[in-house]
């Protein structure tokens, strides 16, 4: 769910929002948003019995999950830089 967010949300969020501090609030809103909704739902999977993401023993901390989950919000990040830098190439383009 998170990384549909990511690819949906962040490169136009980049793109069609001028201001950049604008554009990577937009996208953490976004992403903390589908963050909660998706840990809600794999841990009510947890409870049932899944332990595919989290691991069986509760005292035992998911730092997979963790890390991958910090490595798409990083990423996200970097795509609304490049939705920032296509529209400003587009801008140059047009202007010359």
């Amino acid at each position: 769910m998170i990384a549909a967010v990511v690819v949906l949300v962040a490169l136009p969020a980049g793109y069609f929002l001028r201001s950049h501090l604008v554009a990577n609030v937009t996208y953490a809103i976004a992403y903390l948003w589908a963050f909660s909704f998706q840990n809600v739902y794999l841990t009510r999977m947890w409870v049932g019995g899944d332990t595919s993401t989290f691991p069986k023993d509760g005292d035992t901390l998911p730092l997979e999950y963790g890390a991958m989950t910090l490595i798409v919000f990083a990423l996200g990040f970097g795509l609304v830089a490049v939705g920032h830098r296509l529209r400003a190439r587009r801008g140059a383009r047009v202007a010359a």
